[in-house]
């Protein structure tokens, strides 16, 4: 069953209304098949005006929906023979980041991403794609692997931060951003990221210091969560949507700013709408991306990544 946010009641009624006359049609009542027709225009219409005019705060809820296509949906969509690896060799298993191996449209790469979960158990599991210090540190020890081998490394941006927890802390949760955010800036292959849904604080630059940073058209990329920002300026969680408007969060702005490169565009209705067709989508970006980055040396890779995260800032 379609979930809908509370920004699109009106267009709930309107699909409502469409599945009425689509089940009168069907059991064969006395409905004329034009109406149905004109009604699932009018439908359509309203979600396209609808979607073409969000709000940043809007655009949060969207990246948020539960039925948005996450990490493993990606991985499963645009790679085959996904062979995932486990633990960081040091303290243990972090499953908000998940990483391995696979071929993307035949080609070997590097997978790393962090996954929410779609339901009750996986979110817990998951921790809501919150990572722990092992989950950062099972990213870099994949990305070692990644430039021994040279592989090119993809990056699935899908977190509203990393861990607060005691535990994290403990265990050295900055320091751990900090060295896996240090190693993909220092990777000599080709790295793509796409932010995919929550693009938040250094949980996600963790492992989005790419080469190309990709975004879908509704998400966000933020350097903490509208929530949080609204809590530290004005001490006050219900200014969320004040904070969302006023720390440019989305991929628009965002674009126009120079800090992605590329905007990926979702079905009309976002993602959760039509996951095939927004995954296949960030498929053709990601072999742009990676095509365009195939023939720079290591250093030269490293050079161009150095350039683009120095120069941010200075475009507008």
């Amino acid at each position: 069953m379609r979930s809908y946010l509370d920004f699109e009641k009106p267009v709930a009624e309107l699909d409502t209304k469409v599945e009425e006359l689509r089940a009168l049609v069907a059991d064969g009542d006395n409905v004329e098949s034009e109406d149905l027709t004109r009604l699932e225009i009018r439908a359509e219409k309203a979600l396209a005006d609808l979607y073409a005019n969000l709000t940043p705060w809007q655009k949060t809820l969207v990246a948020r929906h539960p039925q948005r296509p996450h990490c493993a949906d990606f991985i499963a969509g645009l790679t085959s023979d996904f062979t995932p690896l486990s633990g960081d060799r040091l303290f243990g298993e972090d499953a908000a980041i998940v990483g391995g191996f696979a071929r993307f449209r035949g080609t070997p790469v590097c997978v790393i991403g962090q996954e929410k979960g779609n339901d009750t158990e996986s979110r817990l599991k998951r921790n809501f794609g919150m990572a722990r210090p092992e989950g950062y540190r099972k990213a870099v020890r994949l990305m070692e692997l990644a430039e021994r081998f040279s592989l090119p490394v993809i990056s699935l941006v899908d977190t509203a931060g990393a861990f607060p927890g005691v535990d994290a802390e403990e265990r050295g949760q900055a320091e751990a951003i900090a060295r896996s955010t240090d190693k993909t800036l220092s990777l000599g292959v080709a790295n793509v990221a796409v932010v995919i849904g929550e693009g938040g604080s250094g949980g996600a630059i963790a492992i989005a210091a790419c080469n190309r940073v990709l975004m879908l058209e509704h998400a966000i990329y933020t350097v903490a969560s509208p929530e949080a920002s609204a809590s530290i300026l004005w001490r006050d969680a219900a200014k969320a949507q004040d904070a969302a408007t006023n720390m440019k969060i989305t991929a628009q702005d965002l674009l126009r700013f120079g800090i992605i490169d590329t905007i990926i565009s979702e079905p009309i209705g976002g993602a959760h709408r039509d996951p095939a067709t927004a995954i296949a989508s960030t498929g053709n970006a990601i072999a742009a991306a990676l095509e365009s980055l195939g023939n720079l040396s290591p250093d030269a890779l490293r050079e161009s990544r150095a350039d683009k995260f120095l120069a941010m800032g200075r475009k507008i």
